[in-house]
Formats: structure tokens, sequence, C-alpha cells
């Protein structure tokens, strides 16, 4: 079964075909010295492959470009709050399963699938061979990266054994519930839920402890706070803010969280976020960098944070 990686494609209708986009010729010869594709099959594939302009407009406009008072609502609302209750409660002994495992918080967890599909529910309306073939070789400035995704889609297609037509996806090509790109579901993507197969796609279990899992492998430390409010009692006396610094430094600079916080915490660097109330400032930690790594953006790293926290919270 898993040798049939490719297709139902003969009677798939393409709008718009990618065949025709410089390079594919060059990658298809790549594959099939490199892991031994069937050439045949590949041209087949890309034949099919239609190119999406929407793709390219969709990355060249991220929603990072919200002010946060904006992109805040998106993921900070009732619908994910109450909808994250309902998925802790359901797949409760995975969650701590895995926070037992790997060290990472269950609500944190719970938020970044939140924040990436609403639990599983939206997880992407685009092909994945669409999408990926579009941004390498339509989209300079970051074609490298996504060659190297698309070399990764072909190969965990193989593994898999799915349709490479079949599977949907972001504009930007990441997967299924917890929206790994193809290299992380290789690396980072575990059988979670026991049942001899690794499947992002359908099982929530896998989605939860593969989670987890790659927030491990990227140094998060277990026990560690994410981010805490804090006061500034003078701006003048910061400095440099993107600066990491002992948290007695920060704390000598006049910050301080708010509520009483007698321990002493790691290394920190200020953030600030223009809220509807005015300017909060955040001291955010390692773990808030680990978060990053998923999506390097500070407004989603503190999304997931208060995702979680809010739907913590509510349960």
């Amino acid at each position: 079964m898993k040798k049939r990686i490719f297709f139902l494609l003969l009677f798939i209708p393409c709008s718009a075909q990618a065949a025709d986009l410089p390079g594919i010729p060059a990658f298809i010869d790549e594959m099939v010295a490199k892991h031994q594709f069937k050439r045949d099959e590949l041209q087949l594939a890309f034949r099919r492959a239609e190119y999406r302009a929407d793709v390219i407009e969709s990355i060249s406009k991220p929603a990072i470009l919200k002010p946060w008072v904006e992109y805040r609502p998106s993921f900070i609302n009732p619908q994910r709050i109450n909808d994250g209750v309902r998925f802790w409660k359901k797949y409760a002994v995975a969650l701590q399963r895995a926070e037992k495992q790997y060290g990472v918080p269950q609500e944190i967890i719970v938020g970044i699938i939140g924040v990436e599909t609403i639990y599983g529910r939206n997880a992407g309306r685009f092909l994945a061979l669409d999408a990926l073939t579009t941004l390498t070789f339509d989209f300079p400035r970051r074609a490298e990266f996504f060659r190297d995704e698309l070399e990764h889609y072909l190969l965990l297609a193989r593994e898999q054994g799915f349709d490479i037509l079949g599977i949907q996806s972001s504009y930007a090509g990441a997967l299924g519930i917890p929206q790994f790109m193809p290299s992380s579901y290789r690396r980072y993507a575990v059988d979670h839920n026991g049942n001899g197969r690794i499947d992002l796609m359908n099982e929530p279990e896998d989605a939860i402890g593969s989670v987890a899992n790659y927030l491990k492998q990227y140094g998060w430390h277990s026990g560690e706070p994410v981010a805490l409010q804090c006061k500034v009692e003078d701006e003048n006396r910061l400095g440099t803010v993107g600066d990491v610094r002992p948290y007695i430094a920060w704390r000598d600079a006049g910050v301080s969280p708010l509520g009483k916080s007698d321990r002493e915490l790691p290394p920190a660097w200020l953030l600030d976020f223009t809220a509807e109330n005015g300017k909060e400032y955040w001291l955010v930690f390692n773990n808030f960098n680990v978060i990053m790594r998923y999506n390097n953006s500070n407004y989603y790293a503190m999304s997931v944070f208060q995702l979680a926290d809010a739907v913590r919270q509510a349960r």
C-alpha cells in the first residue's frame, strides 16, 4: 500500500497547471537521482499540480501585519476558549500523558492546536503539492526553504502512503491538526495513541504528542514560565528592551511582575503590546522563544500563551 503513493490522479481536472514553472524538470531529476523516485510518476504529479496565485498573495500579506488589538481577538475569543475546554476534556488522557512524557504543560499544547486549526477544524484549504510547488518555483525570497519542504513532502508521501494530490494544507504547506511543515512531520511527529501509525491529519492524540515532542526538542524548560505581565516604573530606565537580561537586572530597572512574585526567575527579555487600554509590558522567557520556533512571531507566541491561559482558567 505504501508503495502506491501517488495517485488517483488521472481524472483530476486542473485550472492552472504548474508544470511550466521554471525549475521543475531539474527538481524531478534531483528527486530521481537522490531518492530513486519514478520519473514518470513525478512528471504526472507536477502536470496535475496547479499554480496558485492566491498562495503568493496570502504569504505576502500575513496576519502579523495587523496591529495587536486586531490580531489578538482572532485567537483569544469565547469560541476558541470554549472549544478548547471541550477538546481538553475529550483528550484529557492523551494530554496528561504528553505532559508527563515531554514536560510541556497541557494548556500550551491545547493553545497551539487551538491557534493553528481551531482544534483540527480548519487544517487548510489548499492542496499541499499545489502550495509547495507554487512557493518553491515562484517565490524567490524563500525558494530554498520551500524547495526543501517540497522534497520532504514527497518523501513523507512515500513513507506514509499518501496520495500526494489528496492532502490539504495551509497556504504555506503546513499539514494536519498541528500544522506541521513536512520536514517537522518527518522529524518530530509521534505515534502518541500507540496504534502503529502516525497520522496528524486525522488523529488528535498523535497531534497532541507531536506538538509536545516538537517543543521539547526545541528546548522547552519544564517548570519555567512562558511570560509574565509586568509594570514598568519608568520607561527611560529600560534601555534596549530587546536584550535578554537576568531577572535581577530587569528588577533593578524598575520592572516587576503584576501580582506578588517572590521567586527568582530565569533570564528574560521585555516586550510591549499596544492593547485597548494602552501599552502592556511582558517579561518573556526561554519557553516563549520555543513557541516562536513554531511560528517566528511575538504575536503568535503571545496568542498561544494567552489562549492556553484562558482555556486553563475556563476549565
